[in-house]
């Protein structure tokens, strides 16, 4: 039987996406706003196909995609975001999100016969 195997790394991954999900849906909450709740969607989204068995073949897209979402997602706040602790709090968490996400890619992508 070949099961995933989560590392620390792989829930670190987890972890900060669903920060950033749950950040982005409760900021959503009291203005009603669409977009930071289909930001916040499309995190949870992105990392559940990010470790789906059924997408393995496409991890690696599916991981630069999630990149690109949340560079998305930094590039429109420095553009046009709230300046306040929470939303500071929540660059870190995507800059280290982007980060692990990379280091992942680079580990996996260096591995004889892996696809990513």
């Amino acid at each position: 039987m070949n099961q995933a195997k989560f590392t620390s790394q792989h829930i670190a991954i987890i972890l900060l996406a669903l920060a950033t999900a749950v950040i982005h849906i409760m900021l959503a909450i009291p203005s009603n706003m669409i977009m930071f709740y289909l930001n916040g969607a499309g995190y949870l989204l992105l990392t559940v196909a990010l470790f789906l068995p059924q997408l393995k073949s496409m991890r690696a897209t599916v991981r630069w995609a999630l990149i690109a979402f949340t560079a998305v997602t930094v590039l429109g706040w420095v553009a046009i975001g709230n300046r306040n602790t929470i939303a500071y709090l929540d660059k870190l968490i995507e800059v280290a999100l982007i980060a692990l996400l990379w280091l992942d890619g680079r580990k996996n992508e260096s591995l004889p016969g892996a696809s990513a």
